[in-house]
């Protein structure tokens, strides 16, 4: 089974900077929906069969957009949006949740927005960073795959390896500003099947000028052979 990629979407640059990451990764075999929470549920029935029919019609054009008007689209009703994720991505049986960037974060620069943040201290799921202005780098090719591995956790390598041989990407011997994509393993101490990274890997995150998609411990995400 290809893993299924959920796409945080909410129309806004950050956002589709996700998408576009969900597409990229999408070619390479994964399968992907689109997500968006809302908030609050409208008193008035009137207001809400409205709230909700925008929203739908945001995430409808978000797909058209990237050219996948047939991926499975979500509206999910929470009063927060990594819970709300959360319980989506376990009720599908997703694998990796995408977001983009913090509001403002330069352009080729990795700034995980609050939700990602929130999901990066002992979540459940593979999360995947999109560098902000993605969206505007038309025909983004991973040609090179970086892993960072933690205390003798082999999926970060793992999941760099079947990712590289989808696209006939090469894996890079060493985790620098070159990589195409970066993967990233969590920490010895954490839970195995949780994320939870070190120090050192939010620093090479924050260097990080490519998409990055970071793993639970001791749990892969594997794209299948070339």
């Amino acid at each position: 089974m290809p893993p299924k990629i959920i796409v945080s979407y909410d129309g806004t640059d950050n956002d589709r900077d996700a998408l576009a990451l969900g597409q990229i990764l999408a070619e390479a075999g994964a399968s992907l929906e689109l997500a968006y929470v809302r908030h609050a549920h409208e008193l008035d029935s009137g207001r809400e069969r409205l709230a909700e029919e925008d929203a739908r019609t945001l995430l409808r054009e978000g797909a058209e957009a990237a050219g996948m008007p047939d991926v499975p689209q979500h509206v999910v009703l929470s009063g927060s949006t990594p819970e709300g994720l959360r319980d989506l991505g376990l009720s599908s049986g997703a694998e990796v949740l995408a977001f983009g960037s913090e509001y403002r974060t330069a352009k080729g620069h990795v700034d995980p927005q609050r939700s990602a943040r929130r999901l990066l201290d002992g979540g459940q799921f593979a999360i995947a960073l999109a560098p902000a202005g993605l969206a505007e780098n038309g025909g983004y090719e991973i040609r090179t795959v970086a892993a960072v591995g933690e205390g003798g956790d082999p999926c970060a390598l793992e999941t760099a390896e079947s990712l590289a041989g989808k696209v006939g990407a090469a894996v890079a011997k060493q985790a620098d500003r070159s990589a195409d994509l970066l993967v990233v393993g969590s920490i010895p101490g954490a839970v195995t099947g949780r994320v939870r990274i070190s120090a050192a890997a939010e620093y090479v995150i924050e260097l990080a000028s490519c998409p990055v998609l970071v793993l639970p411990r001791g749990v892969p995400v594997l794209f299948g052979g070339a």
